[in-house]
This record gives C-alpha cells, sequence and structure tokens, in this order.
C-alpha cells in the first residue's frame, strides 16, 4: 500500500477506498504470519464455547439461558469478540501507526474505522461455526424440545451488525485518543472489557438477573444488540425496552466520540 493512497485528499470515495486498504492490510498481515490463518476466527469462540457450555450445562447444571444452549451462547460470544477485540486494538489505534497517522491528510478518523470493518469482517468469518452448530444440532436432535428453529428473526441480524458498528465507532473515537493522551488507559480499558464480559448478557438472559439488576442490565447497550443477534433462534427474546435503550445509548456513544475525537485531535497529534 502507497503511501500516497492513504494520504489522498480525504474525498468520500478515496476515504473509503483508503478504508479499505487499511482494513485488507489488517487480515493480510494476521493471517499471512499466522500458521492456523483462518482458524483463528473461529477457534477462539469456539473454545470460549466449549468451556462455558461444559461448566454451565455439565458442572454446575445451569439454569439460565436457553435451550439448545450451545447456540445461545454461541450467537452471543461471535458478536462479542469482535467488541472486545476492536475495543483492545482502539487503545493503540494510533500509536502503532503514528508515523503515518502524522503524515497523512485524510481524516483520522480512518484509524479507528478500519479497526471496526477488519473485525467485522472476521466476525463474518466466523459465522460458519454458528452455521455449523446450527446444523449439527438439526441432525443429532436427541431432545425435539431443543431443537433449534431458525425463524423471521434472522432479518435482525443485519440490524445488529449496524447497531454494533454504531456502537463501536463511537467507542472507537472516544477511546482511541484518551488513550494516547492517558498512557493508563490501556490497562484499565482491559480490565473494564474483563468485568463487561459478565456485566454483559452472553452466558444468561437478561431476564435471568434478579429484580433491579434486569432493569440495570438493559442500559448495557449490548444487551438489545445481543438479543437481536438470538432472535433468529430465539424469537421469546423480544424486548423492546432493551432494543430502544441499545439504540438510543450506541447514538449517544457515538456523539460523544464524535465531539471528543475532534476535541482532542490536535493534542494527540502533538503527543505522537
Amino acid at each position: 500500500m502507497s503511501h500516497a493512497a492513504v494520504g489522498a485528499p480525504g474525498t468520500p470515495r478515496r476515504y473509503l477506498h483508503s478504508l479499505w486498504l487499511l482494513s485488507a492490510r489488517d487480515l493480510k498481515v494476521r493471517y499471512s504470519t499466522s500458521f492456523l490463518g483462518y482458524l483463528w476466527s473461529v477457534l477462539d469462540p469456539l473454545v470460549m464455547s466449549a468451556i462455558y457450555w461444559f461448566v454451565f450445562t455439565q458442572i454446575f447444571q445451569r439454569d439460565v439461558g436457553e435451550e439448545p444452549y450451545i447456540i445461545f451462547l454461541i450467537s452471543a460470544l461471535l458478536p462479542w469478540v469482535w467488541f472486545n477485540a476492536s475495543v483492545s486494538d482502539f487503545t493503540r489505534a494510533f500509536k502503532k501507526d503514528a508515523r503515518l497517522v502524522r503524515s497523512t491528510s485524510i481524516p483520522r478518523s480512518i484509524w479507528v474505522n478500519r479497526i471496526v470493518l477488519s473485525k467485522g469482517i472476521e466476525y463474518l468469518f466466523s459465522l460458519p461455526v454458528l452455521v455449523l452448530f446450527i446444523i449439527v444440532n438439526l441432525v443429532v436432535e436427541l431432545d425435539p424440545n431443543q431443537t433449534v428453529q431458525v425463524g423471521w428473526g434472522i432479518l435482525w441480524m443485519p440490524v445488529a451488525v449496524l447497531l454494533q458498528t454504531i456502537l463501536l465507532v463511537g467507542l472507537g473515537l472516544l477511546v482511541a485518543p484518551l488513550c494516547v493522551l492517558f498512557v493508563d488507559l490501556e490497562r484499565t480499558t482491559a480490565l473494564i472489557l474483563r468485568a463487561m464480559f459478565y456485566a454483559t448478557p452472553i452466558i444468561y438472559n437478561v431476564t435471568d438477573l434478579p429484580g433491579i439488576f434486569q432493569t440495570l442490565g438493559a442500559f448495557n447497550p449490548l444487551a438489545g444488540i445481543f438479543m437481536l443477534y438470538r432472535m433468529p433462534f430465539f424469537p421469546d427474546q423480544w424486548n423492546p425496552f432493551t432494543l430502544t435503550i441499545s439504540v438510543l445509548m450506541s447514538l449517544l456513544i457515538l456523539a460523544l466520540g464524535i465531539w471528543t475525537f475532534r476535541s482532542l485531535e490536535r493534542p494527540v497529534l502533538k503527543e505522537l
């Protein structure tokens, strides 16, 4: 990728072209330098799903989530991996390519958006894991009451992807510049992500939470988004209140991110 391609004037067409080049570069580096390559996109959620399925179904005999539990898990774990990997990379978005960030004339939000795009493509690459488990569930069919049914709710999945993209762009524009100015935020973000995994309805439903925690859980913007990801298989998950909160919070975080990014862009460039 030439420096000229990245540093060209920031017209929408050139921006999109440069965004694709940077995202493709990230994917090429990730897969060409790894022995397992593409398999890394599916191994992480696959191993996580297997562990949580075993712990909650075989050890604790859990009373959370829906049946089949493995589909319930994977349908949220896959977008979680996208979210977690993106936010982790946001903390190094400008430091990693500091020289290019300083020297390019294209809008510097591209260094955030290319992470969202490349990790989003990796999410799409990981969807065969979900498809595989759906097929296995339909073929094996040990218990008719636990057979997954794919319904009209699949139409909600593109909406979920769009909402998660909006949320991630907003978080990226917020986290990336702050991590340049405040070095400790990188480690703090890692700790927050660990806590957020358990505060997000991945291994359980929002409705599994007791009392007031159901309402508080709905204010996690990922709650409504993950609900949409599960709609094709678990239509009874539908909750307009949770979805409305997720939409409003995603848009609010996007607006806050844009304002923060514009306010801190000059100080960030000086720091770099």
